[in-house]
């Protein structure tokens, strides 16, 4: 089943203030998924519901072995992850810039969960229709070069590749990142304010999840 062939069954629109936060540093005591903690504590505050789910303890194969042109079954967890997507309104993925790009398993996720036919389909138009509309995205980036080096010498090219290439054009817009630079060279109180401006940001954008859609009972982190 190529992409020009697959069956549309595209989710419907998210209904409540639920946000997904796909975890992608391979190490939980690591600065990357301090962060994803952080939002997560201020989103549950704004009164959204979160669930949180961690890429690297996902059973599934990374590699895209037919390149769609042959529908490939997907394994349960990424049956989770398809499910988890199609419930939030919300889409955050927090992970760190290696070689200029994201955790390999993260790339793999992407390449196998969203499917053509899924998360966008052929139109009418010269681009794919967008299966994924009705829902916002929020990136956590972080990576050991300065982020104006990231942006003046390779072009946020990790930033870009999730942002625009992947969760736009599958609908979920606006996605808003947030780049945290020189992690190796940071002190404690730099940390620490980066943990709060972490916080920060899930609480307005949980707040901004109850506002659209009313308030939702917290839930624990899946």
């Amino acid at each position: 089943m190529s992409v020009h062939t697959a069956r549309r069954v595209f989710p419907p629109p998210p209904d409540a203030a639920r946000a997904l936060v796909l975890r992608a540093h391979p190490l939980d005591d690591s600065f990357n998924s301090a962060l994803a903690d952080a939002w997560i504590d201020g989103a549950r505050s704004g009164g959204a519901r979160t669930r949180a789910l961690d890429v690297h303890g996902l059973v599934f194969d990374p590699a895209l072995r037919t390149a769609h042109r042959a529908a490939t079954p997907l394994e349960p967890d990424l049956q989770r992850v398809q499910a988890a997507i199609a419930e939030a309104a919300h889409v955050v993925v927090a992970y760190p810039v290696w070689w200029g790009s994201v955790p390999a398993l993260l790339k793999g996720l992407l390449d196998r969960a969203f499917q053509p036919g899924w998360a966008y389909a052929r139109g009418d138009g010269p681009l794919p229709d967008k299966g994924l509309r009705g829902r916002t995205g929020r990136l956590l980036l972080t990576m050991d070069t300065p982020v104006w080096y990231d942006w003046l010498v390779y072009g946020a090219s990790a930033r870009r590749q999730v942002q625009r290439a992947t969760f736009h054009f599958a609908g979920i817009a606006p996605t808003r990142v947030s780049c945290f630079g020189s992690i190796e060279r940071t002190t404690p109180a730099a940390r620490a304010k980066m943990l709060c401006r972490a916080r920060a940001v899930g609480l307005a954008e949980g707040r901004a999840l109850v506002r659209r859609f009313g308030a939702s009972r917290p839930e624990e982190v899946a």
